[in-house]
């Protein structure tokens, strides 16, 4: 692997997953009014609020989340971004959101999601109507996921926004219930919104490359029942969900969201290996399908992600074999029955 610069610390991380390209700073100066992120405290959340805020300095940036953990609260405060403490699957909790015109929709529920399946109903498909019902003058750019597609065969090139949803599980048909909630509302009030299918976002405190590293140096074998899959850096896929405010409509639109490869999961794992010194086990077979999906609209909008392949790997084994902060949630992307 090339030498690539090595993040000392979750400051940099965080500062380098929330610098916007000059796309989205064009874009987003051009974007009327203030801009609003709910479900601004999970993975991505506090890292797209802070691309926003130095894409649009400007501007008041609200970042709405119950907020158990006080330190990403904080975090966010000192980044100049106004915190809004709420549970978005309460009504009342709206009656003190201010009416916002740009907002990015980034609440929902995946892992234990099986033996709890209406709490992942109510969190993935109830909550869109309560949003669409109080921000219907707004611009919506809503996070979906991969999973709402078919399995594909892997030299097919991945699903494309046309291809008939065939979701697997109740996470999943619960995230396409998500996305027919703000169709549904987006003809009602005409509020322009666009579905982003997101695709295993990568960083170095979770993502599958974290996921494969953490065998790897445990020397557990690497499950190959998915055996391909696509990925993407998270400060490229921030950046592009924050372009995506441009390009909302009514109906609503749908958008994939993930790296240009597809990408062996045994080729993936050697490469760790090799950067580990380690010897990599395998277990299983590949399968001729998975669940893949083509970014190439995307891309045609937004340009290609500026984070390669190897690059992020590099950063990513490097950050857990240091043993620095990981956020111990698998992505289960092994997982072909939809249960998670």
């Amino acid at each position: 692997m090339m030498d690539y610069p090595v993040l000392k610390n979750e400051s940099d991380l965080e500062n380098m997953l929330s610098e916007p390209s000059d796309a989205t700073r064009r874009v987003l100066s051009q974007t009327p009014g203030d801009f609003m992120v709910l479900g601004a405290a999970g993975k991505m959340g506090p890292t797209l609020c802070r691309l926003v805020k130095n894409a649009a300095p400007d501007r008041k940036v609200f970042a709405v989340s119950r907020f158990s953990d006080p330190a990403v609260k904080d975090r966010l405060e000192q980044s100049g971004i106004t915190v809004i403490s709420a549970d978005l699957a309460e009504r009342q909790s709206y009656t003190d959101l201010p009416q916002i015109p740009n907002i990015y929709y980034l609440v929902g529920m995946k892992f234990g999601s099986t033996g709890n399946e209406s709490f992942t109903w109510a969190m993935n498909a109830y909550v869109p109507a309560l949003v669409c019902e109080h921000f219907r003058s707004s611009r919506i750019v809503a996070l979906s996921t991969g999973n709402v597609h078919p399995f594909t065969p892997v030299t097919f090139g991945g699903a494309t926004e046309e291809a008939t949803p065939d979701p697997k599980g109740e996470y999943a048909q619960s995230c396409l219930g998500r996305e027919r909630i703000f169709e549904y509302f987006s003809r009602k009030h005409s509020i322009p919104v666009v579905n982003m299918r997101l695709g295993y976002a990568n960083e170095p405190r979770y993502g599958i490359i974290v996921d494969l590293t953490q065998k790897i140096l445990k020397d557990e074998p690497i499950d190959l029942a998915m055996g391909n899959v696509n990925l993407i850096w998270q400060g490229d896929a921030n950046d592009i969900i924050a372009q995506a405010i441009s390009i909302a409509e009514v109906p609503a639109r749908v958008l994939n969201l993930t790296g240009p490869e597809t990408v062996s999961i045994r080729f993936l794992a050697t490469a760790i290996g090799k950067f580990l010194n380690r010897e990599v086990a395998f277990t299983g077979s590949e399968q001729p399908t998975a669940l893949l999906f083509n970014a190439a609209r995307c891309f045609e909008y937004f340009g290609y992600p500026r984070c390669p392949l190897m690059k992020m790997v590099h950063r990513v084994v490097d950050w857990v074999a240091s043993g620095k902060t990981i956020h111990n949630k698998p992505t289960k992307f092994q997982v072909r029955d939809g249960k998670f």
